[in-house]
């Protein structure tokens, strides 16, 4: 059996797996918004945006396979297609779905077992935050934001996540949106269900933190009342592989336990 040789990855989560996994070299193209680990942008040739790719720089390096995410890419995966290339674009929005995510990934390399074994201690990681926060008697109630303008709340597996390390995204009826406009809130909506911390993590843009203050009506959030905005990096939130269970759990944890619940 043989394995793919020449892999292009067009989003973040398979870079990091596949470092993860020892098989870093065969990765020729990686996209311009990859930041885990950070030698992957330095060591590999820029080919992609989320939205744009450069079929001339992927024609030179002719790959065996094409590794994206969301169907915010299916242009380029039609283009992709189209010029005759092995493209997987999956749409995984659970922890769970990451995790299968992963596995068939590594699977896909040749790397089943290493696969198993790391995605076993992501579970017994995420096993310990439940245990710790399975008694508290009260949760703060967090708003999750990805996008400003629109109000876009949290997708599935960070909404899961807020959960697993003892928070409750106020927005959880809207987890399972499938598309972003599934998750569209208003500003009325977020005054009336209060949230006592607000966690900002816009992909694309630095978040305006004093902009949160200037929202009409936002004055009577308990969150912007009490300061408790936070600034999340969506290389660990927002990317739906490794960094959610190597660093998020705990900084989700850590922002949820000491900062918010004092």
């Amino acid at each position: 059996m043989s394995y793919p040789q020449r892999i292009i990855c067009i989003t973040e989560e398979g870079v990091e797996w596949l470092y993860k996994l020892g098989q870093e070299d065969k990765i020729v193209g990686v996209s311009a918004y990859v930041e885990r680990p950070t030698q992957a942008k330095k060591d590999k040739k820029v080919v992609s945006s989320f939205v744009k790719a450069n079929l001339k720089s992927i024609r030179k390096l002719k790959p065996d396979l094409i590794l994206g995410y969301s169907d915010i890419q299916k242009d380029i995966a039609r283009d992709l297609i189209g010029e005759g290339f092995n493209v997987w674009i999956s749409n995984h929005r659970s922890l769970e779905d990451v995790l299968n995510y992963l596995l068939a990934l590594g699977s896909l390399v040749g790397e089943r077992d290493k696969s198993l074994e790391i995605i076993s201690e992501y579970r017994k990681k995420m096993d310990s935050f439940k245990e710790k926060t399975k008694e508290l008697i009260q949760r703060p109630k967090i708003y999750i934001e990805e996008w400003d303008e629109p109000m876009i709340s949290g997708i599935q597996y960070f909404s899961e996540l807020i959960d697993v390390c003892g928070g409750e995204n106020i927005f959880k009826d809207r987890e399972r949106g499938f598309l972003a406009k599934d998750r569209f809130v208003d500003s009325k909506e977020v005054i009336e269900r209060d949230p006592d911390a607000i966690f900002a993590c816009w992909c694309g843009k630095k978040v305006d933190m004093k902009s949160f203050s200037k929202r009409a009506g936002w004055e009577k959030i308990k969150a912007v009342k009490n300061n408790l905005i936070f600034d999340l990096d969506p290389a660990i939130f927002l990317q739906p592989g490794p960094a959610l269970f190597e660093e998020g759990l705990d900084r989700a944890y850590e922002y949820l336990n000491k900062n918010i619940s004092k």
